[in-house]
């Protein structure tokens, strides 16, 4: 069974700096490789990953600018953009906007993933051309580590593991007949399959109030501009607290 665990990252101003590099590098890919396959479809055309992962391999001749983030995030990048065409249709994919879309990106291969504890609350994990990273030890990975995604979220950066936790699950419950299935959303924290509701507010009185008035703030700015920026990205703050305390998504 694979599973997801997402760890709140502990970088330092230059992992930082070429976490931020790699996403705009990324990002650029995408909507490039998306503007490519439009053209390709408008002529009666197609375009698969296979030619787009050997144009790549030209560009970063052509322009350095692509070495500097890492080879299989790039193809990975491309990976999921012909999963997105395919699922969804190659002029429905959406732009990955540098405003509205927040950094990520994907290492695909284990073999390049080292994790280790290195204290009661720490681990590290060691990524292409970011070296060892510090993180938040919350829980145990709890399985076999597939791949590592680092994204930025609320000004936070985070890495989450894709992990195969079937080695380590039991081939039967420890107690049957107690078993009880829960439900975790956004309007209810937990509903248990026995009908009990579990809840609590996860926001503060006083972050009400100031995520109110950042929202009318919000309305009164420009878009594009830096006082927008910077309200949206305290808008994004408040709800990142909120979100950690409600424990979702799982880290």
């Amino acid at each position: 069974m694979l599973s997801g665990r997402r760890y709140l990252l502990d970088l330092s101003p230059a992992q930082a700096e070429m976490c931020e590099e790699f996403g705009n590098i990324c990002r650029s890919v995408w909507n490039t490789g998306l503007r490519q396959r439009r053209e390709y479809r408008r002529r009666g055309a197609w375009m698969n990953y296979a030619p787009q992962c050997a144009e790549l391999a030209d560009a970063k001749r052509e322009h350095e600018w692509l070495k500097a983030a890492p080879s299989h995030a790039l193809q990975q990048t491309l990976r999921d953009l012909d999963r997105a065409c395919r699922e969804h249709g190659t002029f429905k994919v959406r732009w990955r906007s540098k405003d509205r879309w927040s950094p990520a990106f994907r290492f695909p291969d284990a073999k390049q993933i080292s994790v280790e504890r290195v204290g009661r609350k720490w681990g590290r994990v060691k990524l292409p051309k970011l070296g060892w990273v510090r993180f938040r030890w919350s829980r145990p990975p709890g399985g076999e580590i597939r791949s590592a995604t680092v994204s930025c979220k609320a000004g936070r950066w985070f890495v989450s593991f894709l992990v195969d936790a079937s080695a380590v699950t039991p081939e039967k419950h420890a107690m049957p007949g107690t078993a009880v299935g829960i439900d975790r959303g956004v309007k209810t924290a937990a509903v248990t399959s026995d009908g009990a509701f579990h809840d609590r507010e996860f926001i503060t009185a006083g972050e009400t109030v100031r995520y109110r008035r950042l929202q009318q703030q919000l309305a009164r700015t420009k878009k594009a501009s830096a006082n927008r920026a910077k309200t949206r990205a305290a808008l994004n703050r408040i709800m990142g607290r909120v979100a950690d305390r409600r424990g979702a998504p799982p880290r």
